[in-house]
């Protein structure tokens, strides 16, 4: 396939073979993608992304030698700027928080792989996040459900009009330096309102954060 030279360079990580081709196949049919190495193990993942330095790294959760969730971690330590997407057949959501933990920017169910995947990729070049549509439905239902077990208002009207400015550009992705820059306000001014929604939603990290604004439908 020609490639353009400015074409988002992809890896793909799975340890089936004819998983890896129907991938590479799908992908190399779009303009503008090039594959530029596969690996079969999560340690030969690893050493690939070190090598080829990809802008997006498809990622098998369960992988031989090293998983998905590791080799994961172990890349977006190394290069920050590598997108992840983890492929899984996994809709727990304990998985979807462990990945988004290591550094992953995009869950995908593999039944739905070949119809979300070029969207994912997309998205987490854009510094946006990507969810599989059944996740993102087993998130809300999951959320709404808690809400009324437990008789619960929904937490989101607690937070000023800045505070959800705010909230969408954390779940995006963007840092605070990057949201300062964006609403015209100072760092201090941007960590206090991510500290305040934190505390107002009863959220400890970035990726709780994230599911919150998937199940709100903030962000897709």
């Amino acid at each position: 396939m020609r490639v353009e030279t400015d074409a988002i360079r992809i890896l793909l990580a799975d340890d089936h073979t004819v998983m890896r081709n129907g991938l590479r196949l799908l992908l190399e049919r779009q303009p503008g993608l090039q594959v530029v190495g596969e690996a079969a193990d999560g340690r030969q993942a690893v050493d690939l992304a070190a090598a080829e330095n990809p802008d997006v790294v498809i990622m098998d959760i369960a992988m031989p030698q090293l998983n998905g969730v590791e080799a994961t971690r172990q890349i977006v330590n190394r290069n920050p700027n590598a997108a992840v997407a983890i492929l899984s057949m996994h809709k727990d959501e304990s998985y979807v928080i462990r990945s988004l933990k290591a550094g992953a920017r995009a869950y995908l169910l593999k039944d739905s792989a070949e119809a979300d995947l070029i969207a994912a990729i997309i998205a987490i070049t854009e510094g946006r996040s990507f969810f599989s549509p059944a996740i993102r439905s087993l998130l809300k239902e999951d959320y709404m459900h808690q809400l009324d077990e437990l008789g619960a208002e929904d937490s989101y009207e607690l937070l000023t009009n800045r505070e959800r400015e705010v909230l969408q550009l954390v779940a995006e992705g963007k840092s605070n330096k990057d949201i300062a820059a964006l609403l015209n306000l100072s760092l201090y001014t941007v960590e206090t309102h991510r500290t305040h929604i934190l505390q107002k939603l009863n959220l400890h990290s970035a990726p709780e954060l994230i599911l919150y604004a998937v199940r709100k439908g903030i962000i897709s």
